[in-house]
């Protein structure tokens, strides 16, 4: 279970070491680059080339042990030294991370598994996985000086960002594409952004975005090409190591759009490999909507990324033109795992099931993961007998027009005892 500690550790926590940057290397040249160039992709790439940030993991080794971790908070920062932060950074005071794992001895059963645990990223300060990242991102730019933060987002990432922005007094811009559901936008006004809903599709949203940034001078928290966001996720791999220590599990499940959950998410497992906090690594399920699939392709064929069409009702992850595609496939074909796409019909099954056999209430998105795992199973790629972890990364009160569509709407009766007794008959409890 995620655990509360005292407001003095909070404040604590709101100065974060320097974390043990070595420096970068871009993922489409090859190119290195010191440690201050951690903010945006590869110079001669343009957004092609995102960078991926190394660590000395040997200094991190010298102060990450269990027993050191024992002491620290129980958010992100406790992973510090694999973090790019500047020295004595400034973070948000939200509580991000630590989320809890949970069994599912009931959903195991629906999508087949021997054992199923899930990973509750609803916990989250903005209820969602997104708030690992914009911690860092907000961070970074305050270290940097800057006074606007900005994004494009179909609204979890632009809901955490402007979540992070409000707690520490900066500005944040958001564009949003114009299917991006009520709820996440409300969250966002909330917070005091500048939202831009953007007539047009996520990746026309997301290139007008990256424009305005470098016009006005706005930091870009756009995970996609900022190498630091995808090391705010990694601390998800980080957790689950730690969490599970010699039960990791056989298989991790994540649903897949721009690519940089399941990068973070397999890089921080990676890393707790070379630490020796685990003994082996699990395979990692990339999950997308059959109608938004182009890394699912792009794996089965063993090719590079072709963008194609995206529409899907899990709007988290409708991505047509994942950025983060190189640092995905890696994911995938490093922990020689899998990729498999699902029908929104599967989603809105997997998002009843799970609140119906866990209590957990995931987005879309948020529970694609499980739908994907039903599948790999019937398929067999994943056996039976695994112990699998799904990701659920957003809180379904995101989307409550596809909760509803879900799990269908309840019934109305008169205040009137004989009536409910005959709808109890009919339909009994």
């Amino acid at each position: 279970m995620a655990a509360e500690y005292p407001l003095e550790a909070r404040k604590r926590t709101r100065r974060a070491a320097a974390g043990a940057v070595t420096g970068a290397v871009c993922m489409r040249c090859a190119q290195r680059y010191p440690a201050k160039n951690l903010d945006g992709p590869c110079p001669r790439c343009g957004p092609e080339g995102v960078l991926d940030i190394e660590f000395d993991l040997d200094r991190a080794r010298r102060a990450l042990s269990l027993r050191g971790l024992d002491s620290r908070p129980r958010d992100q920062w406790r992973y510090r030294e694999l973090l790019p932060l500047p020295a004595r950074a400034r973070v948000a005071p939200l509580h991000v991370g630590w989320t809890p794992i949970e069994d599912a001895p009931r959903l195991a059963r629906w999508a087949g598994l021997r054992s199923l645990r899930l990973k509750d990223e609803s916990r989250n300060p903005t209820a969602s996985f997104k708030d690992r990242a914009s911690g860092v991102g907000v961070a970074r730019a305050l270290a940097g000086g800057a006074r606007v933060v900005a994004c494009a987002s179909t609204g979890n990432a632009a809901s955490s960002l402007a979540g992070a922005a409000a707690s520490v007094g900066l500005r944040s811009v958001i564009f949003v594409p114009e299917f991006a559901p009520e709820p996440k936008v409300a969250q966002l006004l909330v917070f005091g952004a500048r939202v831009i809903r953007v007539a047009g599709t996520y990746d026309e949203t997301w290139e007008l975005c990256q424009r305005a940034c470098d016009a006005y001078g706005w930091y870009n928290r756009n995970a996609a090409v900022n190498p630091s966001l995808v090391e705010g996720k990694k601390t998800c791999g980080l957790e689950i190591a730690e969490q599970l220590g010699p039960a990791v599990p056989d298989w991790v499940a994540v649903s897949v759009g721009d690519g940089c959950t399941i990068a973070g998410t397999w890089k921080g497992l990676r890393e707790m490999r070379a630490l020796n906090f685990i003994e082996r690594l699990p395979r990692m399920l990339g999950v997308q909507a059959e109608g938004a699939r182009p890394l699912v392709d792009a794996f089965e064929q063993g090719r590079d990324l072709a963008p194609g069409p995206a529409q899907t009702l899990a709007d988290s992850i409708c991505v047509g033109h994942p950025r983060n595609w190189r640092k995905a496939l890696r994911a995938v074909r490093e922990s020689k795992g899998a990729f498999v796409a699902v029908p929104d019909e599967a989603i809105l099954e997997a998002m009843r099931e799970a609140g119906r056999l866990s209590g957990v209430f995931g987005e879309p998105a948020g529970v694609a993961g499980l739908a994907g795992l039903r599948k790999a199973v019937a398929e067999g790629i994943v056996s039976r007998r695994a112990d699998a972890l799904a990701v659920v990364t957003g809180s379904g009160l995101k989307d409550v027009k596809s909760a509803i569509r879900a799990a269908g709407k309840p019934v109305t009766l008169r205040p009137d005892d004989a009536e409910l007794a005959a709808y109890l008959k009919e339909r009994p409890v």
